[in-house]
């Protein structure tokens, strides 16, 4: 039986793949938009059976980060995986599907007053494409990524059968935390059907203070005096061309005098606003986004080396993007990313290349040194033997 026969026994939405909807170039031959767990599961065996290389989509907002699939047999659509399966507001919980929109699982946890503290860059993301590229924004300095919030997963393996992990089941596959494996693997050990995640409630006030800082120097030591302060802020933000942004948020009182303090903190340039500043918890601008991780401590010589003219977003988290503008060529990213990459090696840091034009992505390294590939090619090994699952799409050709 032909796959597309053998796909629409089990799944109602099934057909042939369309050039526009190739990933990074690759054309797909079928795509496949299972409507629940059992589609999926049912999907992903016939996959298994006949052989096919499956790379998952969700809204398509990160789907040119990573290397293009070796192949890609079999899209797996997960806009029909959209609901807020359970919400239990007194254990501050929430189990959402993979298709589910970010802004509209925000919407619906807002109604009892409660948040997954999760900001993502990126309008109209999915629940499932947040995990598997373990996007997070500004909040992250005090929350955390996904791997800190995701508490329990459903995923569906290469052969088709369905694993949990966490949540309320309390069960890991072969020994393995499935909820931290999963969360930037880029649909490479399997497909991830819903999430649990820890939540919070949503805070009474909040405030931003903002401030121009002048130079590496400035800027390292206004980031630095805050997180060694007392204010407790829950997101610290460098913005070039030269701002340094702090968020706080509790009780109106708790927060006002806080944000008073960490404006005296910062000297007279100052300034307290109920508005988040242009920029923030937003990727820079350019045609290549590099994504950085490196301790607060870094953060003088990252700006350093990339000079005042390079759009630059950078967490206390220990996280930031750079984004390098339109006409530069394969030298010169491969210059400036040479650069960084041996500023952040002092700091044991990493740089990689999330997107870039066609011509550049050809002629650089994506990803950089990466220690731990050897264990990270073992574990794809044991979840996807038969390397169908996005194959080529991450590190190292998994």
């Amino acid at each position: 039986m032909r796959p597309l026969d053998a796909l629409a026994k089990v799944c109602g939405d099934v057909r042939p793949g369309e050039p526009a909807e190739g990933v990074l170039g690759v054309e797909p031959a079928l795509v496949a938009a299972p409507k629940d767990l059992a589609e999926a599961a049912d999907v992903m065996r016939v996959a298994a059976e006949k052989g096919l290389a499956v790379v998952p989509r969700g809204a398509e907002t990160r789907l040119d980060w990573g290397e293009p699939p070796e192949r890609c047999d079999l899209l797996i659509d997960t806009h029909r995986l959209n609901r807020l399966v359970e919400h239990t507001a007194g254990d501050l919980v929430a189990k959402a599907e993979a298709g589910l929109a970010m802004e509209e699982l925000t919407g619906k946890l807002a109604e009892r007053g409660q948040r997954l503290a999760l900001d993502v860059p990126l309008p109209g993301s999915t629940v499932g494409g947040t995990i598997a590229t373990s996007a997070a924004g500004p909040l992250r300095t005090l929350y955390g990524t996904p791997r800190n919030l995701v508490i329990g997963l459903t995923v569906v393996r290469a052969d088709g059968q369905v694993a949990h992990s966490g949540g309320k089941v309390v069960k890991n596959v072969a020994g393995y935390d499935l909820g931290r494996l999963f969360c930037g693997s880029y649909g490479t050990l399997g497909l991830i059907v819903d999430a649990t995640f820890r939540l919070h409630p949503i805070p009474e006030a909040t405030a931003y203070v903002t401030c121009a800082v002048d130079g590496p120097e400035d800027t390292h030591d206004a980031v630095q005096t805050v997180l060694h302060s007392p204010v407790a802020p829950s997101a610290v933000e460098y913005i070039s061309p030269g701002t340094v942004a702090v968020f706080l948020e509790g009780v109106p009182d708790g927060v006002a005098a806080r944000a008073r303090q960490t404006a005296e903190l910062l000297g007279e340039k100052a300034e307290i606003s109920d508005t988040a500043p242009d920029g923030w918890g937003l990727y820079p601008g350019g045609t290549t986004l590099i994504d950085i991780g490196a301790p607060p401590s870094s953060l003088r010589d990252v700006i350093t080396v990339l000079g005042p003219d390079v759009a630059a977003a950078w967490s206390a988290g220990g996280h930031g993007h750079v984004g390098l503008p339109a006409g530069l060529g394969p030298n010169e990213v491969a210059d400036v990313l040479g650069r960084l990459r041996d500023v952040l090696r002092r700091h044991r840091g990493h740089a990689v290349v999330r997107y870039a034009p066609q011509e550049v992505r050809g002629e650089i390294d994506l990803w950089g040194p990466v220690p731990a590939l050897a264990l990270m090619r073992r574990v794809k090994d044991q979840f996807d033997p038969d390397h169908r699952l996005s194959p080529g799409r991450f590190v190292g050709g998994i």
